[in-house]
C-alpha cells in the first residue's frame, strides 16, 4: 500500500511548480522519505507551458491536464480520485476500480518548497495520531520569517477584523482565528480547527466518511468546509510544527484581484450557509455589508489621493457593490 499521495493543482506557475516538484523528490528519494509514495499534478489549464514542463523534467509524475480551469476544489478532487478515492469523472480520469488508494492524501500547493523531511514528518504524525483526520506543516515565507499555517474556524468577529483600520495586534488574536507564535515555536503538534490549504493531510479514511471537497466553491474556503465536515464527523485536525515548508504564497490569485475580491466573498457566503445557524447567518450578511460599504470609501480616498487609476478604481468599486447585491439577495450563491 502506498503510504502517502501527493496531489498538486497548478494553474500558470511554471516555475514555482517546478522548484515545489524538484524539492517532493528530493525528499522522496532520500532514505528518510515517505516508504511510498505517488504525486499527481493536476493542469488546471495553463498557458505557460506547464504540463509540457512536467513532462520533460518529471515523467515519473501522474499528470492530468485538464481543458478548463477547475477551481481549487475541482482539481483536487480530480487528482483525488486518480488516487482511488471517490468516484471517476468522464474523459479526464477513467475508472480505478482496482486501484488500492493511499493511507493519506496531501494537497500541496504548487508555490511550495518541501524542506528536510516535512512530509515523512507529517506521515509519521498520522500513523501515531490515530484520531487526527487532518494536518498541516509549519508554513514559513520565502524569506524564513513566520507565517500563520492554521486557523480557528470563521466567526463573526473575523468579519469585524477584517473591516479597514483594525489594529494590527488584533489582527494576530484569536478572535480572527490565529493561533500563537508560541505554539509554532514549541515544535510540538497542537490541534486546530484547520490548516492553510497550502499544507494539508487528510486521512483516506476520512474522505471514505464524508467525501471529497465541494466543487461548489470555486477557490477560497474549499479547505476550510471540508476540515469543518471531516471535525464534525468526530475527526480531529493538528498542527505539526516540526514539518517545515516554504510558502510563496497567492501567486495564481494575485494574477485577478478585483475578480478574486468577489471569488472570496462568494465562497465565504457559501461556508456561512453550510456552517451558521440562522441568525449567525444574518448577522454575517449584515456585517459584511458594512464592511463592504467601507472599503468603497476606501477605495474612493484612495483613487482621490491618485494612489490608484480610474481602471482600478472601477474595478475595485464595480467588485464591492457586486459584493453587497450578493450579501443582500437571499439567492443562493
Amino acid at each position: 500500500m502506498t503510504d502517502l499521495g501527493i496531489v498538486i493543482v497548478s494553474w500558470n506557475v511554471r516555475e514555482l511548480l517546478a522548484a515545489c516538484l524538484e524539492s517532493v523528490y528530493q525528499e522522496l528519494t532520500a532514505d528518510r522519505g515517505p516508504r511510498a509514495a505517488e504525486l499527481v499534478v493536476v493542469d488546471n489549464a495553463s498557458a505557460d507551458g506547464s504540463a509540457d514542463m512536467v513532462r520533460e523534467r518529471f515523467p515519473q509524475v501522474k499528470l492530468i491536464v485538464s481543458d478548463k480551469n477547475l477551481g481549487f476544489a475541482g482539481g483536487n478532487n480530480l487528482g483525488i480520485r486518480s488516487l482511488g478515492l471517490g468516484s471517476p469523472t468522464s474523459i479526464l480520469q477513467p475508472p480505478t476500480s482496482n486501484l488500492q488508494p493511499p493511507t493519506y492524501i496531501l494537497l500541496l500547493n504548487p508555490d511550495t518548497v518541501v524542506h528536510g523531511n516535512a512530509l515523512e514528518t507529517m506521515v509519521r504524525f498520522m500513523d501515531a495520531t490515530p484520531q487526527a483526520g487532518v494536518c498541516g506543516a509549519r508554513l514559513i515565507h520565502g524569506d524564513r520569517s513566520f507565517q500563520h499555517s492554521a486557523f480557528g474556524f470563521p466567526g463573526l468577529w473575523q468579519i469585524v477584523l477584517d473591516m479597514p483600520g483594525v489594529h494590527g495586534r488584533l489582527l494576530e488574536s484569536r478572535l480572527n482565528g490565529r493561533y500563537s507564535r508560541t505554539r509554532y515555536a514549541s515544535e510540538q503538534p497542537f490541534e486546530i480547527d484547520h490548516p492553510l490549504g497550502a499544507s494539508f493531510m487528510v486521512r483516506s479514511e476520512a474522505i471514505r466518511q464524508v467525501g471529497l471537497m465541494d466543487e461548489g466553491f470555486h477557490m477560497y474556503c474549499e479547505e476550510i468546509d471540508w476540515a469543518w465536515r471531516i471535525k464534525s464527523a468526530g475527526w480531529r485536525a493538528f498542527c505539526v510544527p516540526h514539518a517545515e515548508i516554504v510558502h510563496y504564497g497567492g501567486q495564481s490569485t494575485q494574477q485577478i484581484k478585483p475578480e478574486m475580491i468577489v471569488a472570496l466573498w462568494t465562497s465565504r457566503l457559501r461556508l456561512y450557509r453550510k456552517h451558521y445557524p440562522g441568525w449567525k447567518l444574518n448577522a454575517a450578511k449584515w456585517l459584511v455589508r458594512r464592511k463592504t460599504l467601507a472599503e468603497i470609501r476606501r477605495a474612493d480616498d484612495e483613487f482621490t489621493q491618485l494612489k490608484t487609476d480610474r481602471r482600478m478604481h472601477s474595478a475595485l468599486v464595480t467588485a464591492y457593490r457586486q459584493v453587497i447585491e450578493l450579501y443582500t439577495s437571499d439567492c443562493q450563491p
